[in-house]
């Protein structure tokens, strides 16, 4: 089996990459923290037209797929910039209404799926495996919730609460609102839909731990200690190639699940990719020191996100679960 992208595919991962460095998605991410939407719409609008939006989506209702692989590919480019937004539940949305169509509830598909493909609309929504919370439900177009088999578009939400990542904003969406589906389709479309968000999530996450590792070692290419960048020190070294080692790991574990999405495949790269941009974070507030710790430093942007992905649709524990009866 082929985990290595394509060059076709490699060039999509470069243009995000040059796209997303011109966006200034830091400040975009700060802004969206506290409430200021505008600069991240912009990004937005930017990824849209990159066509990252109609991935998950077929090209019956505007979009250009579903695109598993292409997905990961940009995703890993999402968190490697910190792009604010409900970025994985759009994605998870798009999925769960693509898979309704085809068990025959075509109507959510025609009326919400051309709109979220091409980025004019964003969706956010809860299922049983991510918890009660919507992220970003005060940004969010869209706020759906599934939960006994009925798939609801909720009327609002409450109030809003702050994460553990500042950019990531949470709210319970209010009960009731209007019935789109129901039965074992909706149950169904609910597990695919949550393996394609723990994927997006572990796509994300990866970017997260290679940002981390790039931001610390230019750092310990600068700061000096007893005269030398710390960057020379051997348990420096040793540290910075652990987490590389750990990344590079995870990396095929995330395009082998993005090839197969097999429930298997997809809970050992949540694990993985989430425990190593963990790893990352730990390494490199230890590297940066006292710096590390201020809310002022861009580093905190990465470090944060790092933890609250790594417990974003599932903790470890439940997908660690997921791997060993997958291979039973």
């Amino acid at each position: 089996m082929r985990f290595l992208l394509d060059d076709e595919q490699r060039e999509f991962a470069r243009s995000l990459d040059a796209m997303l460095t011109a966006a200034d998605t830091v400040a975009a991410a700060r802004a969206w923290g506290v409430g200021e939407h505008g600069p991240g719409r912009a990004v937005w609008a930017r990824l849209a037209d990159a066509g990252v939006f109609a991935l998950p989506v077929p090209e019956e209702y505007e979009g250009v797929g579903p695109l598993s692989v292409e997905t990961a590919v940009a995703f890993v480019e999402l968190g490697r910039h910190a792009v604010p937004g409900p970025v994985v539940e759009t994605v998870a949305a798009a999925v769960l209404l693509a898979r309704l169509a085809e068990a025959g509830e075509r109507e959510p598909a025609k009326r919400f799926l051309p709109s979220l493909a091409s980025g004019a609309a964003s969706a956010t929504l809860t299922l049983p495996q991510g918890g009660p919370l919507a992220l970003d439900a005060d940004a969010a177009d869209l706020v759906l919730t599934a939960v006994d088999g009925e798939l609801r578009l909720a009327p609002g939400h409450a109030r809003v609460r702050r994460s553990l990542d500042p950019a990531r904003r949470l709210a319970a969406p209010l009960p009731g609102g209007e019935l789109l589906a129901s039965g074992p389709a909706v149950t169904a479309a609910v597990r695919h839909a949550t393996a394609w968000a723990a994927l997006a999530t572990a796509a994300q996450s990866l970017g997260v731990g290679l940002a981390l590792l790039d931001r610390t070692v230019a750092y310990a290419k600068q700061r000096a200690q007893f005269g030398a960048p710390i960057g020379t020190f051997q348990a420096v070294k040793h540290r910075l190639a652990d987490v590389l080692v750990r990344l590079e790991f995870a990396r095929p574990l995330v395009f082998g699940a993005a090839t197969t999405m097999a429930p298997g495949d997809v809970a050992a790269a949540k694990v993985s990719a989430g425990e190593s941009a963990y790893g990352a974070a730990r390494a490199a507030l230890q590297l940066h020191g006292a710096i590390g710790y201020t809310a002022e430093f861009d580093l905190s942007l990465w470090l944060t996100k790092a933890r609250a992905l790594r417990g974003a649709w599932g903790d470890p524990g439940v997908w660690r679960g997921r791997v060993l009866t997958a291979h039973e």
